[in-house]
């Protein structure tokens, strides 16, 4: 026999349903879909700039070897 009364209606009435826990659950995976996408952006960002710090070396020694070349130049042209 047993110990619950007869009950009418829809099972999902009476059935045991915990909120908190469905809406941590929920909580948990948002930030762990927000913690990807800022590892993504993270990871994007830090590519960009160790580009940019090449182009930025590239100019750094492009004018680096034009002022040596002037210097060069300068020298061959002094001696006879």
């Amino acid at each position: 026999m047993s110990t619950h009364p007869e009950r009418s209606g829809s099972k999902f009435l009476y059935a045991p349903f915990e909120v908190a826990n469905a809406r941590i659950e929920a909580n948990e995976r948002v930030a762990q879909e927000r913690w990807a996408a800022l590892e993504y952006r993270l990871g994007r960002i830090e590519a960009s700039q160790e580009r940019v710090e090449r182009r930025l070396w590239l100019a750094v020694y492009g004018v680096v070897a034009v002022i040596l070349a002037q210097g060069v130049s300068s020298l061959l042209s002094i001696t006879p």
